[in-house]
């Protein structure tokens, strides 16, 4: 495959920001397009198939797995899978488009396996205290799940070394324009 765009991996901690940060980049970057993810969880409210998410049932998304059509994919928190559907990544790069994926750590690190050339930017929050309030904000978990969420959230923190990038989502436009730059440099 020829690769004339660039692929932009943001990964970090639930509730970091990272839809946010990644929908910011698309409306004011007109070069950047945002790869749809799959995932078996219920949509939220307000999110559409197709355009926040394909969701699929865990038996589609375990028969993708299995005939390779996944960049990459992980079972997060461990209940529910997601991935990013190769074949469209493969042509927006192609065709010369910059995409940028907005997943998850473990996610990040099978892209760079699997596409070299990606540039992969850990999204941290200005403290740590910040996820939980943002949590607590976004109103969609359990409390169970909000803790779950969290002691992810230390791991994956922890890992934020092994990335080409680290950043600080304390403002999203500036932010948004670090990862830009970023990826204009490389």
């Amino acid at each position: 495959m020829t690769i004339n765009g660039k692929l932009v991996v943001i990964a970090g901690p639930s509730a970091v920001g990272k839809g946010t940060l990644a929908s910011f980049i698309v409306q004011n970057y007109p070069s950047f397009h945002l790869s749809v993810s799959s995932t078996t969880r219920a949509p939220r409210s307000g999110e559409i198939h197709g355009l926040s998410y394909f969701f699929l049932s865990q038996e589609e998304f375990s028969k993708q797995v299995e005939a390779g059509q996944m960049l990459e994919w992980a079972t997060v928190h461990g209940k529910h899978s997601y991935g990013t559907p190769r074949s469209p990544v493969e042509k927006a790069l192609a065709s010369g488009q910059n995409v940028l994926l907005e997943i998850d750590v473990q996610g990040a690190f099978q892209v760079k396996k699997a596409l070299p050339e990606a540039l992969l930017v850990f999204v941290s929050p200005p403290h740590f205290d910040d996820l939980k309030d943002r949590l607590d904000k976004r109103g969609t978990e359990s409390e169970l799940d909000k803790a779950i969420r969290l002691e992810t959230a230390k791991q994956e923190i922890a890992e934020a070394t092994k990335f080409d990038f680290q950043v600080i989502n304390d403002d999203v436009a500036r932010c948004a324009h670090e990862v830009v730059e970023l990826s204009q440099a490389t």
